[in-house]
């Protein structure tokens, strides 16, 4: 119910400018790569962290540090994620013309 609620949000808040309409499309996607920049930023941080526990706790064992290591690498793809998709959608919008 919370994400119906900041849709709703997003796309019928008035705009910056005062006018008191609607936000543009290109508004709301700027809200919502924030959103899910911010959303992948803190799913990387917790696979690092996971990742550095498991690393610390595996005691030699190769299973465990194993597990530990695709952790780390889930986060670096989570960050790389993070800081590409902003370019991801530029391209895109150049593609469509939008």
């Amino acid at each position: 119910m919370h994400m119906i609620s900041v849709l709703n949000d997003l796309l019928a808040a008035p705009a910056p400018d005062g006018d008191g309409g609607p936000h543009s499309i290109a508004q709301v996607i700027a809200n919502i790569t924030g959103w899910v920049m911010g959303i992948i930023a803190v799913v990387a941080t917790m696979f690092l962290v996971i990742g550095g526990l498991r690393y610390m706790a595996a005691g030699g064992d190769p299973a465990q540090v194993e597990q530990a290591k695709g952790n780390v690498k889930s986060a670096l793809i989570g960050y790389a994620l993070a800081v590409l998709a902003p370019v991801v959608l530029q391209v895109l919008q150049g593609i469509l013309g939008g």
